[in-house]
């Protein structure tokens, strides 16, 4: 903290300590606690003045109760050291602060906020044998089991924190030597991680013995409230069973022996009483127990009773969740897990008829009850749903522990499921007809069915890629598939073929079907369904797939099921669409499909020449920034792509880069101005590839991660402060900075440069710096042939910032020789070689990167959007301010302050 926020804090703390005044805006305070958190150990040393805010604070119980939740919480931090905690206990101020029963009495308990800061202050202290001492001494524990099922979630969720806390952190050290912290939890790690420090009870025999006597006492007492409080007395107390719950999982994923066995000896009973009442609001919860500690500890035959009895509970929905739960996150033991899959192949079983199931005796116990549950329609859709998102998990299991099913048969019952669930009736002639009746046109059971289908195209089952194929053309052709279920299918039927690439099996007539499709649904009236379909004849190109007549060489799936039904004119017309989703999936989509024949150099065709003027007239005309990115994505797709530079199609693609520079460096969506930058730097990475000094800018743009996110320094320290200069010779670097400024590029550069949008003008910035490390000489006395090389700047918009910009440098300059000051308009004078043109002004390109100061720009740059508030100083300013504005007496009434706590 520095010195001038120190000088500050005093009067900042006797604002916030006057009860008569209150701030605008609470979450200042939760800021300067996160600033006061980051300070750590060194708090109360560098601000003596926050103890006697303390005092004064907890001494008047007519404070804002926003005001002594903060204080709570700072209490918290001050005394997570031991010096910390004997200050304020000299002081005779931590009783006070802690006293529960005077908050009570003040009236003050009943805000939540109270008692959350109180529960935080609490967790903060406790980070050394001398807090665990004052808390047991002042009796904490019995409030604290309290709130542990307050009626604000918030608090409960504290509460139980606090109580995992308190066990995990003082257990003893175990013999391999690590510290008293198994795993920080969230809050943890987010609010105490610059003071918290493991916790080593042998360092004083003496200390070691008290300690031990404080925290068996604890883990008596939550053990005990546990055991009791677990089962509930009536239905009414279900929410106490569930916070409960919540921390027995808490704690028995972290705790290690003997705090870890003392709890489940404690709780065993308990947990078996609760599994056997069958109360289906806490099916999860209790499986969330059994298994933190199935994972937790070895071979148990008390977890292993309880995983038994929630594997055959009789209730069929708690029983699917059981097994559900089980099996995404169990331990697979080869018994547990074959349980477990068959339950969730049973309601599958009964619809489809499929065997998936066998001989299993198991099954058949549960399959009467199964079968009256699946006959009511909400429990059968939630319950196949279940079933479904859990089909690949059941494929994975391996073959000699699930005997009686191969994954094709799984991949078979669901195809199954889907046809049931179009209305295809003949497909279940010995399913169960009660029931799957109740599945016939349920838009949520063919979307899991279909994501399920997607998830099993990994699985051993590629032998059954003709039935998939089959059934996705009859649900892309079904009139009644709406939107979503076409967009499933078409991802389905993409993700197969990028698994079975052997396509020699896929007849004749299905090829037709889907070429029919196609042609049908690219045409259909809802934008959505014309939006996946032209995405998914993009994705088609992408998919590389064998054809045995071909001799095993590889070919592109749309080829491949197509033949000879050409999608560019498919996706041609789609630029016409009135919807501009559909405008730019096109787009993009014509990129993927038009790759390959770049790649190959092949000449373009009178199509293609039409599709790049569209594609101009797009970024031109259209009103959105979807279509308009995706159009700049194209031409550099393209100019990738392409194989040789001196191709015929070259001219066209260079003269359509030059259009689409020039268009998209003055577009009003900023990301269609940071891919024109990017088309800007392979046009940089072309010209001067080769060149000693360049370093090429292609590598991820750190502010690509989040736009307006902060980027290190680091990032940049290549093109900057440690790079070594070197130089091209004097006509090669006049000739290829010539060729950027008549392509456009220079003048997106500076029209980036000075963007309103940070990451444009990040982007700009930096591929200007590698510029001029790559162009302009050292000294900075340009060659003839380099000040020859200018660059028009227009009398207004980002032409005259650019200018004011070199002006102001200038003047800031030794006038030299070479330089003719020409007095214009405001803030603007003449530059180097500077030469008029109508209302523009002609500039040396080198003297103007070398007087842009590129360096101190960039630095601003790659700081965050908010870093001119984001300070400890910018808040406290901002409290005194608000504070100041309030008791102004010639304030009108009413009218509001805003704290900028950013």
């Amino acid at each position: 903290m520095d010195q001038e926020c120190v000088s500050l804090l005093p009067r900042v703390c006797e604002v916030l300590a006057d009860s008569s005044k209150s701030l605008p805006d609470d979450t200042s305070l939760e800021k300067l606690l996160d600033w006061f958190t980051e300070a750590g150990r060194s708090l109360l040393e560098t601000c003596p003045c926050l103890l006697d805010f303390v005092s004064t604070v907890v001494n008047n119980t007519d404070s804002d109760p926003s005001v002594i939740s903060f204080t709570l919480r700072l209490s918290g931090l001050l005394t997570a050291t031991e010096d910390g905690f004997k200050k304020l206990q000299e002081r005779s101020v931590l009783d006070l602060v802690f006293n529960f029963q005077r908050w009570q009495e003040a009236g003050l308990w009943e805000d939540p906020c109270i008692r959350i800061g109180w529960i935080q202050g609490l967790r903060g202290t406790l980070q050394h044998p001398k807090a665990l001492s004052f808390f047991v001494q002042s009796d904490f524990i019995k409030p604290l089991l309290q709130l542990q099922t307050d009626s604000s979630l918030f608090v409960a969720s504290a509460a139980n924190h606090m109580l995992a806390h308190i066990l995990l952190f003082f257990q003893p050290v175990s013999p391999a030597g690590s510290n008293g912290i198994h795993k920080k939890d969230q809050y943890a790690e987010r609010t105490y991680s610059g003071i918290k420090t493991a916790i080593t009870l042998d360092s004083d025999p003496a200390l070691t013995t008290e300690t031990n006597a404080k925290y068996t006492a604890v883990v008596v007492a939550i053990s005990e409230y546990l055991k009791e409080s677990l089962v509930p007395k009536e239905k009414t107390k279900l929410h106490q069973s569930l916070q409960i719950l919540k921390l027995l999982a808490l704690l028995l994923a972290q705790a290690r022996p003997p705090l870890r066995d003392t709890l489940l000896r404690t709780v065993a009973d308990s947990l078996e009483e609760l599994v056997t009442a069958g109360y289906s609001q806490l099916t999860l919860p209790l499986m969330d127990v059994i298994l933190a500690a199935n994972s937790s500890s070895g071979p148990d035959e008390c977890v292993a009773r309880l995983l038994s009895s929630m594997l055959n509970a009789n209730k069929p929905a708690d029983l699917i969740h059981a097994a559900a739960a089980y099996l995404r996150r169990g331990r697979l033991d080869a018994v547990h897990t074959a349980q477990a899959a068959r339950i969730l192949l049973l309601p599958i079983d009964i619809i489809t008829g499929q065997t998936l199931l066998g001989t299993d005796t198991t099954a058949d116990e549960h399959r009467v009850l199964m079968v009256e549950q699946l006959k009511n329609k909400t429990s059968c859709v939630s319950m196949i749903c279940v079933c479904l998102t859990n089909t690949p998990h059941i494929t994975l299991v391996p073959p000699d522990v699930l005997l009686t099913c191969h994954p094709a048969f799984v991949v078979l019952a669901v195809l199954s499921l889907l046809r049931i669930c179009s209305g295809d009736s003949s497909s279940s002639p010995t399913g169960c007809r009660e029931v799957y009746r109740n599945v016939i046109g349920s838009g949520k059971v063919q979307k899991c069915a279909l994501e399920a289908l997607t998830a099993l195209s990994s699985s051993p089952a590629k032998d059954k890629m003709n039935e998939v194929f089959t059934l996705l053309i009859q649900y892309l052709d079904n009139p009644d598939s709406d939107p979503t279920v076409i967009h499933k299918s078409y991802k389905a039927l993409i993700k197969w073929l990028s698994v079975c690439t052997d396509v020699s099996s896929i007849t004749d007539q299905l090829r037709q079907d889907l070429i029919r499709v196609v042609q049908k649904r690219v045409c259909d009236m809802r934008w959505e369904v014309r939006d996946s379909t032209v995405e998914f004849l993009g994705q088609l190109a992408g998919v590389q797939v064998f054809l045995k007549s071909a001799e095993e060489e590889a070919c592109r799936a749309s080829e491949a099921l197509l033949g000879g039904c050409s999608t560019t004119p498919l996706l041609r017309e789609a630029l016409q669409d009135p919807e501009s989703y559909v405008r730019a999936s096109a787009t993009s989509a014509l990129a993927q499909t038009l790759s390959h024949s770049w790649q190959q150099g092949a000449a373009l065709t009178q199509e293609e020449t039409e599709i790049v003027n569209r594609l101009l007239e797009i970024l031109s005309e259209d009103t959105e920034g979807f279509a308009r990115r995706a159009v700049v994505q194209y031409f550099i797709a393209w100019f990738s792509s392409r194989s040789s530079h001196k191709h015929p199609s070259s001219s066209l693609l260079m003269n359509s880069v030059h259009s689409v520079i020039s268009k998209g460096s003055v577009d009003l969506d900023w990301e269609v101005k940071v891919h024109t930058l990017q088309l800007a730097e392979l046009l940089l990475d072309e010209t001067f590839s080769g060149h000693q000094g360049y370093k090429k800018g292609s590598d991820t743009d750190p502010a690509s991660l989040h736009p307006y996110g902060v980027v290190s320094d680091q990032a940049y320290t290549l093109h900057t402060h440690n790079l070594q200069r070197t130089n091209m010779e004097g006509s090669d670097s006049a000739g290829a900075l010539s060729n950027l400024v008549e392509q456009g590029v220079f003048s997106a550069l500076l029209s980036g440069l000075v963007d309103c949008d940070r990451p444009v003008g990040l982007k700009a910035c930096r591929l200007l710096i590698t510029v001029r490390e790559t162009v302009c000489p050292l000294p900075l006395d340009a060659t003839a042939a380099m000040a020859t090389v200018t660059c028009e700047l227009p009398g207004w918009g980002w032409g005259q910032e650019i200018r004011n910009i070199l002006g102001r440098k200038k003047n800031n300059q030794t006038k030299e020789a070479d330089i003719v000051v020409d007095s214009g308009e405001d803030g603007e004078v003449g530059e180097v070689g500077a030469s008029e043109s109508g209302d523009g002004l002609c500039v040396s390109v080198c003297d103007a990167l070398s007087c842009l100061q590129l360096d101190e720009t960039l630095d601003v740059l790659t700081q965050s959007s908010d870093h001119v508030h984001n300070s400890l100083l910018s808040l406290l300013q901002d409290i005194l301010t608000s504070n100041a504005a309030h008791t102004h007496s010639d304030r009108e009434q009413g009218e509001e302050v805003i704290v900028d706590c950013y």
